[in-house]
């Protein structure tokens, strides 16, 4: 049986304008606060687009307002599509003047510092008509819907985004080198057992869980994996071992330069791979988006597959 298209010469889009600004203020109170209209209006026109499509877009509870799986799929086309108006006309506009196109980017806070940064100045370089609009929160999981790429610290995920592997996180004990060197000749049981563990938070997941893993792994005997501090990101948790105390489970590829500079040392060769990865996230409709697809090739290019992996560097 055929479907019945919706015709393009009617495409509601004040009612797409309004379902984009509910979604994206989470009320219909501010969304008609930011379009200008009566909150009366704005409900209108939801509804309309409603009963055009023949599903439910928010579900509206007392005091909540949440997207139907109906309004997560569309949302994300609502907002590109307006995005790439606004691009169009705004270069039709200052046709003859340089063309800026600004990406949204999200990155986990310590992969920002660590990694893309220090060469974000490289691709702006190559592309300076690209602006970029870094955002970092903390958390474990998909991206939101307003970014243009992200690169997200997660498991493998099957989605209907587009996603490419950085690289895999591969954990190892790191810590200051004179710590170390006061440590020197104890297993690694007693190490662990003597000195501060330094924790990295992962949503969802007991604060001592990778350290619990790791022991498990390496078949030591049970000890207390409760005691010691409890950072939000493996930088804030380095930036700590790097003063002089604590012994921290990290990625050792992100955190390469500190060891290869001897700001820290590997006192054990232990490593945990919990199956954690560094995935750069795209949306499939923004593909063909030029912009986009340069800065996803330049992410590639410098830390995909193929990439140098750190060596592995005991302590003296």
């Amino acid at each position: 049986m055929d479907r019945v298209r919706i015709d393009r010469r009617w495409l509601p889009l004040n009612a797409l304008r309004a379902f984009e600004a509910v979604a994206k203020h989470g009320s219909f109170t501010g969304a008609a606060n930011a379009l200008l209209i009566s909150q009366s209006a704005l409900s209108r026109h939801v509804i309309s687009l409603e009963r055009l499509i023949g599903v439910q877009l928010f579900d509206r509870k007392p005091h909540t307002l949440a997207l139907t799986p109906a309004g997560q799929h569309l949302l994300p086309v609502v907002t590109k599509s307006f995005d790439r108006l606004e691009y169009a006309l705004d270069e039709i506009r200052h046709a003859g003047a340089p063309t800026l196109r600004t990406l949204r980017v999200q990155m986990p806070p310590s992969f920002a510092v660590h990694a893309a940064v220090p060469i974000l100045r490289d691709f702006r370089r190559a592309n300076n008509e690209v602006e970029i609009d870094l955002v970092s929160p903390y958390g474990v999981g998909p991206p939101p819907h307003d970014v243009d790429v992200a690169v997200v610290y997660s498991k493998p995920t099957v989605t209907d985004l587009v996603s490419d592997l950085l690289w895999p996180v591969k954990l190892g004990i790191v810590c200051h080198p004179d710590l170390a060197k006061r440590e020197a000749g104890k297993d690694l049981a007693n190490f662990l057992r003597d000195n501060e563990l330094v924790h990295v938070r992962i949503a969802d997941l007991p604060r001592h869980h990778l350290w619990s893993q790791l022991v498990r792994q390496a078949q030591l005997p049970p000890m207390n994996f409760e005691r010691g501090l409890v950072f939000d990101t493996a930088l804030l948790a380095v930036q700590y071992v790097i003063a002089g105390e604590g012994v921290a489970l990290v990625d050792l590829n992100l955190f390469r330069e500190d060891l290869a500079a001897g700001r820290l040392v590997r006192p054990y060769s232990a490593t945990l791979d919990e199956g954690y990865g560094y995935y750069l996230v795209t949306h499939p409709d923004s593909l063909s988006d030029t912009a986009i697809a340069l800065f996803r090739t330049w992410l590639i290019e410098h830390f995909g597959p193929g990439r140098e992996e750190l060596a592995a560097t005991d302590a003296d």
